[in-house]
């Protein structure tokens, strides 16, 4: 009779299930970098559109956990971007408008500021202009989101590796842009004119207000601004955290256009398939994707699987207090699988880079 040595085939088997299962690796792994992608407006109505349209699985299915984030502010049932991002970035609900600050308008510390005191590289590539909501609740702090010009000078003391975005004109106009080029941050105004090889900050204003659409040309922007911030922030060896956002998902609720929705989408999820892609070559990266808010009530009323087509309704042309999606992939994924408050969100970060010890 043949003998077997089950010592060696334990080994073995052993071998080939870790081989075979990144997530195993993804949870014995400390994380070092996290990508926090926010689809802005973005609920489970907008995703699902997104996977009809597309006829194939998106990017964003991969995901290997799945949680929600209530995402209600400290002034309102429903939040509007200020708040939502600043929950987001800072741990603490506050009110609609707020931009990094609390409800006695005092500022508060984001999680930006956190990663780059701990020598952390950061870093955002948004669809829209820089001062708007969401990029500056995680580098600015104002009393109100639609003081543009102070958020944008705001940016003068902003610590950041890497911004991608629009708002060229206000920029400029302020000279922000030159006060910052005057310092020794490389100022462009496309990324393809990004040169990775010399030191120090990088702005690139790729607009001279929001990106257009995708419906009007914007091509794969998106994608590859997500993949030159990551090549430059992969350069700091202990570590990153980058913000990316879909921006106009949210507008193409407020515009109840399914179209504009949809084209959105799936633009983000070619961003997201970067983020994965790089937390799969780059083990010790989390990979989060959420939105501040729904917009628009979207409910998807009939539709046919075979042609991609969905038929829309919209409940309002604003946000709407529905609790939003939480995926997540890489290491440290398996800590977002639960309903949590915006604000957890923050906190799980803040814990996964060791940050505020």
């Amino acid at each position: 009779m043949k003998r077997i040595n089950l010592k060696r085939k334990l080994i073995s088997f052993a071998a080939i299930l870790i081989a075979s299962n990144s997530s195993i690796f993804a949870q014995t792994t400390e994380v070092k970098n996290i990508i926090l992608i926010i689809g802005d407006g973005m609920g489970l109505s907008q995703v699902y559109a997104a996977m009809v349209a597309n006829k194939q699985a998106l990017n964003l299915e991969k995901a290997t956990f799945f949680g929600f984030s209530k995402t209600w502010s400290a002034s309102d049932y429903t939040t509007d971007s200020g708040a939502g991002a600043t929950a987001i970035s800072t741990g603490q609900k506050t009110y609609n408008g707020a931009i990094a600050v609390d409800t006695n308008k005092k500022p508060l510390t984001t999680i930006m500021e956190y990663a780059s005191h701990k020598g952390l590289a950061t870093g955002a590539v948004v669809t829209i202009n820089l001062a708007n909501a969401t990029p500056a609740a995680f580098f600015t702090h104002n009393e109100y989101r639609y003081n543009y010009n102070d958020i944008t000078n705001n940016y003068l003391t902003a610590k950041f590796d890497i911004l991608i975005g629009g708002g060229a004109y206000r920029f400029d106009s302020l000279k922000v842009s030159t006060t910052l080029k005057n310092r020794g941050c490389q100022v462009i105004y496309s990324p393809d004119s990004i040169n990775l090889g010399v030191k120090g900050p990088i702005l690139c204003l790729a607009d001279s207000d929001d990106l257009p659409r995708v419906l009007d040309g914007r091509g794969n922007y998106l994608e590859k601004s997500v993949d030159i911030a990551l090549n430059k922030l992969v350069q700091n060896k202990k570590g990153f955290f980058l913000m990316i956002e879909g921006s106009q998902i949210d507008l193409g609720g407020h515009d109840q256009n399914i179209d504009y929705i949809v084209t959105e989408v799936i633009d983000l999820d070619k961003a997201i398939g970067k983020a994965f892609s790089f937390a799969d070559k780059n083990p010790g990266t989390l990979v989060i994707i959420t939105a501040d808010h729904e917009t628009g009530g979207l409910a998807l009323i009939d539709g046919d699987i075979k042609k991609g087509e969905s038929v829309a309704a919209f409940a309002a042309a604003h946000h709407t207090g529905v609790m939003v999606p939480v995926y997540t992939y890489g290491t440290g994924a398996q800590e977002f699988s639960k309903i949590m408050q915006n604000t957890e969100l923050f906190e799980k970060m803040m814990k996964a880079l060791k940050l505020g010890n």
